[in-house]
């Protein structure tokens, strides 16, 4: 098993759901990505999703766009996030999911980026712009790596694409909580969260799912808990958090939040 699909394991023996947290390598600096890594793991996230920036992040919004511009601009290249991750997992076990973009792997090509990647302390692969049709070659190569393959659904997913891109996915699978790109709301749709139990109908235990877009305070977390959901992801607000906060203050401010986020999901 991966560290991923322990990490599941491990919280349904402790009657809680995951918090899984995105922050933007090299945001605004790599100093504080580090620190907030830091911070994230002092209180208590379970998973964490690294951003390597992309320069056409489609899925992305105003937030996290701004994240990847400005660590893009800082130098952040996948050299530089091979060995930020390795910083990274000389000082914690957490689970590491890399979200980024098909045309990075594509130009380095999948037999050569995703062994690197699993090497320098990777446990899963996010790519918003993968689809399982054209997924083929990535899926055997991510497989052969023991590396989870975390694909996307939407609200609109027909019953039989859900079961199709879930027979596709390890690790968890990633419901969008909202049509559009990511970013920080102040209430959920109703068809938001008829999505996710609609989604965990049809998943049944096959697979955990996390739900993310969105999402930015311990209220929300627990709706989305209540609901049905086995995991939150929280992004746009972490990284708000450390556009404002001064570099020395970052891994406390982090921290403070992140375990505030994660009283949220306790089913106790």
């Amino acid at each position: 098993m991966t560290r991923i699909q322990n990490k599941f394991k491990e919280l349904k023996s402790k009657n809680q759901k995951a918090l899984i947290a995105y922050i933007m390598s090299g945001f605004p600096n790599e100093n504080s990505t580090i620190s907030a890594v830091r911070g994230l793991v002092k209180g208590g996230a379970d998973i964490i999703e690294l951003g390597l920036p992309f320069s056409d992040p489609l899925a992305d919004g105003p937030v996290i766009q701004n994240a990847g511009f400005v660590a893009l601009r800082k130098g952040m290249n996948f050299n530089k996030f091979l060995k930020l991750v390795k910083k990274i997992r000389k000082e914690t076990e957490i689970p590491l999911v890399l979200m980024t973009y098909s045309n990075l792997l594509y130009k380095h090509g999948y037999e050569k980026f995703i062994p690197i990647v699993r090497d320098a302390g990777i446990d899963g692969l996010i790519l918003p712009d993968m689809a399982i049709e054209e997924a083929d070659t990535f899926l055997q190569t991510a497989k052969k790596n023991d590396i989870d393959t975390i694909f996307l659904i939407s609200p609109n997913s027909s019953p039989e694409r859900i079961r199709n891109i879930a027979e596709a996915s390890s690790g968890f699978l990633y419901l969008v909580s909202v049509f559009g790109t990511t970013g920080m709301q102040q209430s959920f749709h109703r068809y938001t969260l008829q999505a996710i139990k609609d989604a965990k109908h049809i998943l049944g235990k096959k697979i955990p799912l996390g739900v993310g877009f969105g999402i930015s305070n311990s209220d929300q977390v627990k709706v989305i808990i209540q609901n049905g959901a086995d995991g939150v992801i929280v992004g746009s607000a972490f990284l708000r958090l450390m556009e404002k906060t001064p570099q020395d203050k970052i891994a406390s401010k982090i921290a403070s939040f992140t375990k505030n986020l994660k009283k949220a999901t306790s089913l106790e």
